[in-house]
């Protein structure tokens, strides 16, 4: 008889807060062994005949007590020795949930603490693979940004997730080719300083999930 490798699904959950104008990631402490007490990604076992995306929306929802608006797969890892009980593999999911979820533990994308088992890999490992979805993924983006959203909002996650903020025509030529995704006519309140208020874009319909 063949002995099989058990599956977990990891999910890096996240949240864009529009005021701090950071990417969020929520993490859980673990209640039992191993690594009882330290962080973690929310992360559950998948079981038979189960979907992945099932199986985030599941440790999501468990472990940090939060509905996922949109999820996809990113990363598998194999490393025999990366869970003490045994040999695991682990398919590292996204999922973006709504900017309001309170959840449990929420910390910036680029300053996540120590975390258990192999998860510092798979989130340092995963971050370029969110940076390149970004409006290349309508899912993905939509997810973080909701139907609609300001080109002041479309700035600050480019800049949260890339490290870079670019020129608001640049970025806007980017948004005017992504499918479902349109400019609308309408204009965000005026700033403070003054200046042209920022245009208010729009998905023509709810991007379908990964």
């Amino acid at each position: 008889m063949i002995e099989s490798t058990l599956v977990s699904v990891d999910v890096l959950a996240l949240r864009f807060d529009t005021g701090a104008r950071a990417v969020l990631l929520g993490i859980s402490e673990r209640p039992q062994e191993p690594f009882a007490g330290a962080l973690a990604l929310p992360g559950v076992l998948l079981r038979r005949g189960e979907r992945l995306r099932d199986a985030a929306v599941r440790a999501a929802a468990d472990k940090l007590g939060v509905k996922v608006r949109a999820t996809g797969q990113l990363i598998t890892f194999d490393e025999p020795s990366r869970d003490p009980r045994g040999p695991t593999l682990s398919v590292a999911l996204w999922a973006a949930v709504d900017p309001s979820a309170a959840g449990r533990t929420w910390v910036p994308l680029d300053d996540v603490p120590h975390l258990a088992f192999d998860h510092d890999r798979i989130v340092a490992d995963c971050r370029p693979l969110l940076r390149d979805r970004l409006w290349r993924d309508p899912a993905f983006t939509a997810g973080l940004l909701g139907t609609e959203f300001t080109t002041a909002q479309a700035l600050d996650l480019t800049e949260a997730l890339t490290g870079e903020r670019p020129y608001p025509a640049n970025l806007g030529r980017t948004m005017e080719r992504v499918p479902g995704l349109r400019r609308t006519t309408q204009h965000a309140a005026s700033l403070p300083k003054g200046g042209r208020p920022p245009s208010v874009w729009r998905w023509e319909q709810p991007a379908a999930q990964a």
